[in-house]
């Protein structure tokens, strides 16, 4: 794992899990958000995770528009967003609704691999619109790419957590289907978890196909 652990999982995140209850060729970047800011530091993509199950086809822990396959240990849960004010803003983001979190604790880290759902958007917009409602966010870069066989648009960024007083990385990637957009997020409780975590992300986006 790295480094040993003293950090406290924010309540936030506590909360979250309380009122989100379960049911190619790399191009340039099409664009930089604060082109004058520090990037992160690079580091090489890891090799992907081997696939222990699949996600999102029937029978699965959440039905989805678009299937995967799971790492080993991540456990799935679906997501249904409640009506109140506090639920609703943990359980959406711009033009997307949570509907599957993957919890990486089982697998020995902090954090959740996150499905989200928009209606009636292409992949660009929605995965703009998602970004841009996430506070803090800067270092934005997006990409062309794909996820298994279909065309999808990355984005990684990076997040000012004010409780823990550090930046930290994430990325996301996004498709179009016949039932709408799916994005697909990993956060992290801070970098080294998120980069500990990128196999089950690369996992995901290489196997990916629609349903």
């Amino acid at each position: 794992m790295g480094r040993p652990r003293h950090a406290v999982v924010p309540a936030a995140l506590l909360a979250a899990g309380l009122l989100l209850t379960g049911c190619g060729t790399q191009q340039e970047p099409l664009r930089v958000s604060e082109p004058n800011a520090p990037r992160p530091t690079e580091s090489a993509e890891p090799a992907g995770a081997a696939a222990r199950g699949s996600l999102g086809g029937p029978g699965t822990a959440c039905p989805l528009p678009v299937s995967f396959g799971l790492a080993a240990d991540w456990k799935p849960k679906a997501v249904r967003v409640g009506d109140d004010e506090l639920s609703a803003a943990l359980g959406r983001q711009g033009p997307a609704t949570m509907v599957c979190e993957i919890d990486a604790k089982p697998a020995g880290n902090i954090g959740y691999l996150r499905v989200w759902t928009a209606d009636g958007s292409a992949a660009r917009p929605a995965l703009e619109g998602f970004v841009k409602a996430e506070e803090n966010a800067s270092e934005v870069v997006y990409k062309e790419t794909r996820a298994g066989a279909l065309s999808a648009v990355e984005v990684t960024y990076t997040v000012h957590n004010e409780l823990m007083d550090e930046s930290k990385e994430e990325r996301a990637f996004a498709v179009s289907t016949p039932k709408g957009t799916v994005i697909v997020h990993l956060g992290g409780l801070d970098t080294e978890e998120h980069r500990e975590m990128l196999p089950a992300y690369e996992l995901a986006r290489s196997s990916l196909k629609a349903l």
